[in-house]
C-alpha cells in the first residue's frame, strides 16, 4: 500500500494542536487526515475547513455522530452532518452507542440505533454524506457500542441505500472475528464499505481499555492480510491510522506522525 492512500486520524497525534498536524502532514506529503469534532469545535469548523482546505489536504472521515440509546441524538448528529458538509469529507463515523435505561439490553439497543439512523439518513444523504456505522470489539457492547460485528453492522445498514449507510472495517475492532471476512466481501459488493482504519492489537490492555490501541505492527494482527482483504472486496480509498494510545500521546507527536507514516508503508 502507497502512501497516497495514507491518512492520518488526528487522535493518533492528539497532542499536536491542528495546525502543527496540518502542516508536518504537508511537509511529509500525507495526502489525507480524519477529523474529530472536539478538537476542531474547539478550534473552529470553519477555521479548521479553511486550514486544511489551503493545505490540500483530504478530509477522509469526520468522527463521530451516533450515540443513538442516549437522548438529545438528533440535534447533536444534525450538527455532526453539518460539519462534515463544511469541512468538505462525504463520511461521518458512527459509534451507535451502549445500554442505558431506555435500551437496557442489546436487541432493545440495536432495534433503537435502526430506527435513529432511519430518520438520520435522509437528512445525511441531502447533504452528500455518508453514515459509516462502526462495529466496535465486544468489550466496548455495554458502554459505547451495541453494533460488535460486522454483520450486526451490515444488517442495520441494508435497512437503506448505501450511499446513505454504510460500514467501517477497524482491524482493532473485527480481528478477532472469523466471520468478518465474509461480511468484507459482502460490505464491498453491495457498496457499502465506506471507511477502513488500522490498529494493532496489544496485551495486556491498559485499564479501562479504551487506550488499548498498538502502533502498527507491533501487535497480533496481520494489517497486510487486512488490507489484502478490503482491496480484493474493492476498497481502494484512504486508509486511516486511528491509534487511542497513552504511551504514543505522551512522546513527541512529530515523532509519532513520522513513525506511523514508516509503519504504514512496512507493514
Amino acid at each position: 500500500m502507497n502512501q497516497d492512500r495514507f491518512s492520518i486520524n488526528q487522535m493518533t497525534v492528539k497532542q499536536l494542536a491542528l495546525p502543527d498536524l496540518v502542516a508536518h502532514c504537508v511537509r511529509l506529503g500525507v495526502p489525507g487526515i480524519g477529523l474529530w469534532r472536539e478538537p476542531v469545535r474547539e478550534y473552529g469548523v470553519e477555521a479548521s475547513a479553511a486550514l486544511v482546505r489551503d493545505a490540500g489536504l483530504a478530509v477522509t472521515t469526520l468522527c463521530r455522530g451516533g450515540f443513538f440509546t442516549a437522548d438529545g441524538w438528533e440535534a447533536e448528529n444534525r450538527a455532526a452532518i453539518d460539519e462534515a458538509v463544511a469541512l468538505g469529507t462525504d463520511t461521518l463515523v458512527l459509534v451507535s452507542g451502549g445500554l442505558t435505561p431506555a435500551c437496557p439490553d442489546l436487541p432493545s439497543a440495536r432495534a433503537r440505533i435502526t430506527e435513529a439512523i432511519g430518520e438520520l439518513a435522509p437528512y445525511a444523504g441531502e447533504h452528500g454524506v455518508r453514515l459509516a456505522i462502526e462495529p466496535l470489539h465486544p468489550m466496548y457492547a455495554s458502554d459505547r457500542c451495541a453494533v460488535s460485528t460486522l454483520d450486526q453492522a451490515l444488517a442495520i445498514a441494508e435497512h437503506f441505500p448505501p450511499e446513505q449507510v454504510g460500514v467501517v472495517v477497524d482491524t482493532y475492532h473485527l480481528w478477532w472475528d472469523d466471520r468478518a471476512p465474509a461480511a468484507v466481501e459482502r460490505a464491498g459488493a453491495t457498496g457499502r464499505l465506506h471507511s477502513f482504519q488500522l490498529a494493532d492489537w496489544t496485551t495486556p490492555l491498559p485499564a479501562g481499555v479504551l487506550n488499548g490501541r498498538g502502533q502498527l505492527g507491533t501487535g497480533a494482527i496481520d494489517l497486510r492480510a487486512w488490507s489484502d482483504l478490503v482491496e480484493k472486496a474493492g476498497y481502494m480509498g484512504p486508509v486511516e491510522v486511528e491509534i487511542f494510545n497513552d504511551e504514543l500521546w505522551a512522546r513527541d507527536g512529530v515523532e509519532v506522525l513520522e513513525e506511523t507514516l514508516e509503519r504504514f508503508l512496512a507493514v
